[in-house]
C-alpha cells in the first residue's frame, strides 16, 4: 500500500532528510587517498547520533554498517571497512538516517583526487538522469515516466541502467510501496499522487548493465568491472511539483 503523508508530516520527515545529506556530505569530506571507508563510515554514524537519529542501514537485515560506501565498480551495498582509498578511485556513499519517526535516504558519488575524464562523465551524467526523471515527478504522472527518463537519459550518453536494483517509497519506513525502477516505459506503472515519498536512484554504469553480489553477501559488482555510479535523493510529490528533500 503507497503512504500519503500530509503537510505536516512532510515537514518532519524533511527534518530527518535534512540530517541523512548532512550526515553524508560530512562523511564525504574526508575522502581523500590514504583514507579508509571505515573512518567515513564512523564520521557518518557520529553525525546522525550527534543529532540524535539512528543510522537506517545499520543492522537493516544485518548489514554491518551505517553507511554503504561503494567504490570503482562496487554498484551498491560496499560495506565499509579497512579498504583505502586511491587517487583516481569513484566513491558512492548512501546514507540512511532515522530521526522523528521518518526516514531519509540519499547517494552521491564523489571522486577522489584527480579521476579520468570518462569517470566524471559517468558522475555528471548519473546526476543527470536523476533530474530528467525528477522533472517527471508530478502528480497524475506515473512511476514508468520518472524510469523512462532516467533510462533514455544514461543510456544516450552510452551508458547502461542497473535493473536488479532500483528506487522505492520512503517515510516511516526505510522501503514502501512504490518500486521506482530506473528503466520502463512512460505512462505505466502506479499514478503519482500528491504526498508521496519517492527515493529516485539512479544506478548507472559504464560498461553492461549486469551485476553479481560477492561471497558477503551484500557488495553488488559490475560484471565486466566497469565503473558505476548512484545519485538518489528522497523526493516529495507535491501540487506544486517535485521538492527534493535530501538538499542541505
Amino acid at each position: 500500500m503507497i503512504k500519503l503523508k500530509n503537510n505536516a508530516q512532510l515537514a518532519t520527515m524533511q527534518e530527518s532528510c535534512k540530517l541523512t545529506v548532512y550526515a553524508l556530505y560530512e562523511g564525504a569530506s574526508l575522502i581523500a587517498p590514504g583514507v579508509t571507508l571505515g573512518e567515513i563510515d564512523l564520521r557518518i554514524r557520529q553525525t546522525i547520533e550527534k543529532h540524535g537519529g539512528k543510522p537506517s542501514f545499520l543492522g537493516y537485515a544485518g548489514f554491518p554498517k551505517s553507511s554503504c560506501i561503494s567504490v570503482n565498480d562496487v554498484v551498491i551495498h560496499g560495506i565499509p571497512e579497512q579498504q583505502v582509498l586511491r587517487e583516481g578511485d569513484i566513491v558512492s556513499i548512501d546514507v540512511g538516517a532515522y530521526y522523528k519517526g521518518f526516514h531519509g535516504d540519499c547517494a552521491r558519488t564523489f571522486p577522489c583526487g584527480v579521476i579520468s575524464p570518462e569517470a566524471e562523465r559517468l558522475i555528471r551524467v548519473t546526476e543527470a538522469s536523476f533530474f530528467q526523471g525528477l522533472s517527471k515527478a508530478v502528480p497524475q504522472n506515473r512511476v514508468g515516466d520518472i524510469s523512462a527518463a532516467v533510462q533514455m537519459t544514461a543510456e544516450s550518453q552510452g551508458f547502461s541502467v542497473v535493473r536488479e536494483y532500483i528506487g522505492h517509497g520512503v517515510g516511516e519506513n526505510l522501503h514502501e510501496a512504490p518500486d521506482v525502477p530506473n528503466f520502463g516505459v512512460a505512462g505505466r506503472g502506479p499514478r503519482l499522487y500528491a504526498g508521496m515519498t519517492l527515493a529516485i536512484e539512479p544506478m548507472i554504469n559504464a560498461g553492461t548493465h549486469e551485476t553479481r553480489q560477492l561471497s558477503d553477501g551484500w557488495t553488488v559488482v559490475t560484471l565486466d568491472g566497469a565503473l558505476s555510479a548512484h545519485y538518489e535523493n528522497t523526493v516529495a510529490i507535491t501540487s506544486d511539483g517535485p521538492k527534493i528533500l535530501t538538499e542541505l
